[in-house]
């Protein structure tokens, strides 16, 4: 195998959670490109769809499974079904998550849980329920979609800083729990990208000029800049890397 073959992920597949859109989506186009199957996850069955249509549009292999990531007894469910209709899985993205912005004091409870539950505990979730179909196997990579927020903070999103600080933290400990199995467990950390969810902040112009000041790449990110590091981190290039969090953030967390 040459070093590019290692980069190659033909005949695997290939399940991303939260990936009708935005980040997820443009994460699943890459492992596509690379060569894998993919299976788009979500809530929204047309979303998925639309999404899965656009993929096979573009001449990949591509298909969907609708369940709930934060419902435990639904994700062992649907990671079965997956494995018998599809056959195994061989890469897990992690990428499901939400915002929510508001300072601490003003926090709202159930606005807390929601965001763990989201963030964090469907990484649990899917990942364990994924990882006991790996490990007799005695192979598989996990990515976990962590965040630049989980090395830095911003005014109100303390709540989202501490998930994306605990997503870390759970990908080291799967890695030392599931690397004896043969799994490889990584984390993607994205720094400022454009998508639908970012469209507010990128059309203000304050937070712009702060945000390109900031960035020593002087600029946002495209999605599509993220596509490299994951096929990397689902690849046989990447055997020998684990619990590592690779930062894709133009050098925002290399500055202060």
């Amino acid at each position: 195998m040459t070093i590019l073959d290692s980069f190659r992920l033909n005949g695997r597949t290939a399940l991303i959670t939260g990936s009708s859109g935005g980040i997820g989506l443009a994460l699943a186009r890459a492992l596509g490109q690379a060569g894998a199957r993919v299976i788009l996850n979500g809530r929204n069955v047309e979303k998925l769809e639309a999404a899965a249509s656009q993929l096979c549009g573009e001449g990949l292999v591509a298909s969907t499974s609708a369940f709930d990531v934060t419902d435990a007894t639904g994700v062992s469910g649907a990671v079965e079904a997956i494995e018998a209709d599809l056959g195994p899985i061989d890469v897990l993205v992690n990428n499901a998550g939400i915002q929510i912005r508001n300072p601490l004091h003003e926090f709202a409870d159930a606005d807390w849980h929601t965001l763990m539950r989201t963030n964090l505990d469907s990484a649990y979730f899917v990942g364990k329920a994924v990882a006991q179909k790996m490990i007799p196997r005695r192979r598989g990579k996990i990515i976990n979609v962590c965040s630049v927020q989980s090395e830095l903070g911003r005014p109100g999103i303390a709540p989202y800083t501490a998930s994306k600080g605990a997503l870390k933290m759970l990908t080291k400990g799967m890695a030392i729990d599931w690397g004896p199995y043969g799994i490889n467990v990584n984390g993607l950390g994205p720094g400022y990208f454009k998508t639908d969810l970012t469209e507010k902040l990128v059309a203000d112009p304050a937070f712009t000029t702060w945000l390109v000041g900031r960035t020593p790449s002087r600029r946002w990110g495209d999605v599509q800049e993220l596509g490299g590091a994951v096929v990397f981190l689902a690849s046989e290039a990447a055997g020998f890397v684990n619990g590592h969090i690779l930062y894709v953030d133009g050098g925002v967390t290399a500055t202060l």
